[in-house]
């Protein structure tokens, strides 16, 4: 019998269509099952080899599982609300709205130009899909559910003590009895301390801007990828080499009043929700690394003839005794203070330059070094020795502080900074005053009686012991304002 694609596909897309086949029931004795793909962009060009090739081995997988005797959900959707949707509206002179329908059921747009839709050439495929399940993300009935989830965090605060988050209306009691003096919550920097009498007598409008310091969604000036060609904000990964993806337009950073969630303080239930998912353990790790939660101490450095401070996040407090250099990022908010005269244009120069360079760039450029000084001095808070304040470009200002005190003698990038422009500006020779101890993560936590080698300060005190002790010393020095701080472990 001669084998007819043609005519058996279309046999049997019917039969699937007309008998809903593949529609997951929701009361049904079947143990679940759930299998779902990345929704596609609905452009105008249609589909690409690239979508089936993941389609197909999801479905396989479906369709595996049913012959298992379960009831598996497996619908399709449309990633139909965004920047392509709009750019491409704007391109054409007509509606998001139409040209994403058009772009997804199929037909002629208003440029006359015959569309496949995506719809169609998905059911030509014949893949296993639950249509009746069905998501556009551009449909008011879905986005209804995205606004209501941004409301609710934004009528909410995370209490540190219970560990999850309350409506900002009990806030407002705590508020009125007692002030925020005892309030446990993840909040913005450097809260100021007020009494329950002071917040009654503060007016609406400052109520609301203190609200928006612990509230879970929040205003703030934020690093993003500017598009001047396009008007908008672009996600890292519509960014190549410098240019937006659409259109090739040049992209800086530049700092933007955004909204902003404070998902980290989820962190802990997270992690802690990892262990009771059946995941591999490849999988896990790579989440674990996605929520980046990590414990340190924040030092605080005093600036030479400067009333300004640098605030580093730390890991590793006990290797603050290698620091040789502290190195900011190059949007961070000190570098204009701190600069100084002569190193002025240098350090515009290389402002300029690496506004062009996205936040993905930097981070996987780990081959280049680049940098500028400052011109400015730290100073140590235990030896007092001056430390070079330089700016490069492999700190971010999204991550921790914005500053890194680097340790050379105990990281390689640190180690290869500081030889690239060794004998430059203030680039000290790397010394090891962790002479014959290793500092690794491993050896750290089994260290208590190794003494500092070379160290004028600590010369022959049990290191791991001195470095709690002072560290305890100097958070407990530091202003307590500030409600977010990771405690020091």
């Amino acid at each position: 019998m001669k084998y007819n694609p043609n005519e058996i596909e279309a046999k049997w897309q019917k039969y699937w269509a007309e008998n809903q086949t593949f529609a997951a029931k929701n009361n049904s004795e079947k143990p679940k099952h759930y299998v779902l793909d990345m929704f596609p962009y609905p452009s105008g060009a249609g589909l690409h080899v690239g979508h089936p090739l993941g389609y197909i081995a999801s479905d396989v997988y479906s369709r595996f599982k049913r012959h298992q005797g379960f009831n598996v959900l497996h619908p399709m959707g449309y990633d139909s609300f965004g920047l392509p949707a709009e750019q491409y509206a704007i391109q054409t002179g007509q509606r998001p709205e139409d040209t994403t329908r058009v772009n997804i059921d199929g037909g002629v747009d208003k440029e006359g130009k015959q569309i496949a839709g995506y719809r169609k050439q998905l059911d030509k495929i014949g893949f296993s899909f639950d249509w009746a399940r069905e998501v556009r993300t551009s449909n008011p009935d879905y986005y209804k559910h995205t606004q209501w989830i941004f409301i609710q965090l934004f009528n909410s605060w995370y209490c540190r003590k219970q560990g999850k988050a309350f409506e900002i209306s009990e806030l407002v009691k705590v508020f009125e009895g007692e002030g925020n003096k005892l309030v446990e919550a993840v909040c913005d920097d450097n809260v100021a301390i007020f009494t329950a009498d002071e917040w009654n007598a503060y007016s609406e409008d400052q109520k609301e801007k203190i609200l928006l310091q612990y509230r879970m969604t929040y205003l703030a000036e934020t690093e993003v990828n500017w598009c001047p060609g396009l008007g908008t904000v672009l996600a890292n990964d519509e960014i190549v080499n410098g240019v937006s993806e659409r259109g090739g337009f040049p992209v800086i950073r530049k700092k933007m009043t955004q909204w902003s969630m404070r998902i980290s303080a989820y962190a802990e239930r997270l992690l802690q929700g990892l262990n009771d998912i059946d995941w591999s353990e490849s999988i896990k790790e790579s989440q674990r690394n996605w929520i980046g939660k990590s414990i340190g101490a924040l030092i605080t450095f005093n600036v030479k003839s400067h009333d300004e401070v640098i605030e580093v996040f730390t890991t590793r407090p006990d290797t603050i005794f290698g620091v040789t250099f502290m190195t900011l990022a190059p949007e961070h908010d000190l570098v204009a203070k701190i600069t100084t005269p002569e190193q002025k244009e240098a350090v515009e120069a290389y402002i300029e330059k690496t506004a062009k360079r996205s936040e993905r760039e930097r981070m996987a450029d780990v081959k280049t070094i680049s940098g500028v000084f400052t011109g400015a001095y730290a100073e140590h808070p235990f030896t007092k020795e001056a430390i070079p304040v330089w700016i490069g470009d492999y700190v971010l200002a999204g991550y921790g502080t914005g500053a890194v005190m680097a340790v050379p003698c105990g990281d390689e990038r640190d180690y290869a900074f500081a030889n690239f422009f060794k004998g430059q500006n203030g680039m000290q020779e790397i010394k090891n005053i962790f002479a014959n101890v290793d500092i690794s993560e491993a050896a750290y936590g089994s260290k208590d009686n190794v003494e500092i080698a070379n160290s004028d300060f600590l010369n022959g005190l049990n290191y791991k012991n001195a470095t709690y002790a002072a560290i305890s010393e100097l958070q407990k020095n530091r202003s307590r304002n500030r409600k977010n701080e990771l405690p020091f472990a």
